[in-house]
């Protein structure tokens, strides 16, 4: 007999038994709880009007993250706190600080995109709870990237966030939520049956392997970002599904040999922060820009690498950097290098029994010169149309060891070998460098599709490579700022 999925709503435990295991968040919200203050506006966790909150016990401490309900299932919250903007009202029925904020500052224009923000807010009204110290504009931005105004009225929301601060405050209480969280603890693996399928949620890395080997056509899920698409839109049958979220040994970060490694089970947004610490600058635009930020606390990346996609922000500057992917089973560890791993267009070279465990990413080397560069049409929450990262030593003027990848080039995540030879053991010239550009179209063939042509993703793919060249040759006259702006300007110029 199947067991309740049970987790904290509304100050109480919450059990939930006879529903589908790929029952969103969102329609258990509206349909059969009747909390509509959640809005579905377009199902595949790009609007934010659908943003909740999420509480999870790490050790003895509470997280609290904001998440796109549309494509979160409901079995994953077992354990788990959920929050909604219902949870907002005070006892005496007065408005939150950051309800009160929108109010004043007329945050709210249609109002179908209003409780998101909200939600949004809280998070980082919370953030900064006795802190005395107000969130920066980047903090702001970041915090809304996920929620999107149909009325264009991002000022007064903005304004609203630097508000919420001033008003009198309310508390949380945390500890509370904390404690109430420890008694739905669970020592077991859930499993949850229904319809003749299966959801399990391993609590081992062990558990998860002889799972993984006794089903080996089970849908492994992570962070659901890309796998609740396949629900809410393609109307997709998953069949049984292997839920690594309880997992805590893919949770660990680590440094160690010179090397970072990164769980499958970690967030996106962990653990670009993790590798943001030894790369702050060539990282820091990148994880600004991918996704949003309710996408990067729900999905891996141990997630992305897996799925492979060929517009996928985090492969190209993993591959430049030399990242290894290490792979589990119950026959042991294995572990290859990244670009190895992608075979062909939803094609890797992981085994039927087989799963992702980390990514083993190279630290900071001496003599290596690393950047990577996003282009897309929107800065925010868009997917690239060109995604480059380029790592090259250069010794005494000379480059060694050249490692250039790109996505959205190829049907892979793909180094390019033509121009990298090229350019291995000869200057670091303006020459070289317009050889190793022309050799990219022996190196790719990208198509054309709704973001941008064939052509314009294969001049701007050269141009990046240019500005690479303009930003780290030796003798460039110009101020890193002034540099920066200048090569950015590049990027979509043609080159004479």
């Amino acid at each position: 007999m199947s067991e309740p999925i049970r987790f904290y709503f509304r100050g109480a435990t919450h059990e939930v038994t006879g529903q589908s295991n790929t029952r969103t968040v969102l329609q258990h919200l509206r349909e059969d709880l009747h909390c509509t203050g959640t809005k579905e506006g377009c199902a595949e966790g790009d609007c934010g009007a659908c943003t909740v909150v999420v509480g999870e016990l790490r050790g003895d401490k509470l997280e609290l993250n904001t998440v796109n309900s549309c494509i979160q299932f409901l079995p994953t919250l077992d354990g788990k706190a959920l929050f909604t903007v219902e949870d907002l009202k005070q006892a005496d029925g007065c408005l939150h600080p950051v309800q009160q904020a929108m109010v004043e500052c007329h945050g709210s224009q249609c109002g179908f995109c209003t409780p998101g923000f909200v939600m949004s807010l809280w998070n980082l009204y919370l953030q900064h709870e006795k802190s005395n110290v107000a969130p920066s504009t980047r903090q702001i931005d970041d915090a809304l990237s996920g929620n999107l105004c149909r009325c264009t009225g991002y000022r007064p929301i903005i304004d609203a966030a630097r508000r919420m601060g001033e008003l009198p405050e309310v508390h949380f209480d945390r500890a509370h939520v904390a404690d109430a969280l420890r008694g739905l603890q669970r020592e077991e693996p859930l499993s949850i049956s229904y319809a003749g399928q299966t959801f399990h949620a391993p609590r081992t890395l062990a558990q998860l392997a002889a799972l993984r080997a006794e089903l080996p056509k089970a849908r492994i899920l992570a962070g659901s970002t890309d796998v609740g698409l396949w629900v809410t839109k393609h109307m997709r049958d998953l069949g049984d599904i292997i839920y690594i979220g309880q997992v805590e040994e893919l949770k660990n970060i680590e440094e160690k040999n010179g090397w970072l490694e990164i769980g499958a089970g970690v967030t996106l947004e962990k653990s670009y922060a993790a590798a943001h610490v030894h790369y702050p600058e060539e990282l820091s635009e990148l994880w600004q820009r991918f996704a949003s930020l309710p996408v990067r606390n729900a999905g891996t990346l141990g997630g992305n690498v897996a799925n492979g996609s060929p517009i996928g922000d985090s492969m190209p500057w993993l591959i430049a950097l030399g990242t290894y992917i290490v792979l589990h089973s119950v026959d042991g560890e294995r572990s290859m290098p990244l670009e190895d791993f992608y075979l062909a267009y939803q094609k890797s070279a992981l085994q039927t029994n087989e799963f992702v465990q980390a990514v083993r990413i190279p630290l900071p080397r001496t003599g290596v010169v690393f950047r990577t560069y996003k282009l897309s049409k929107r800065f925010d929450q868009d997917i690239s149309a060109v995604c480059a990262a380029f790592a090259f030593e250069l010794v005494d003027g000379e480059v060694r060891h050249a490692r250039i990848a790109y996505g959205g080039m190829a049907a892979t995540p793909k180094r390019a070998a033509a121009a990298e030879a090229a350019l291995n053991d000869k200057a670091w010239s303006e020459e070289n460098v317009r050889a190793a550009i022309a050799l990219l179209a022996e190196d790719y063939a990208p198509l054309s599709d709704m973001r941008a042509s064939s052509a314009y993703r294969m001049k701007t793919a050269q141009n990046l490579l240019y500005r690479y060249w303009l930003e780290t040759r030796a003798d460039t006259p110009m101020a890193p700022s002034s540099l920066r702006a200048f090569a950015a300007s590049t990027a979509t110029a043609q080159i004479a």
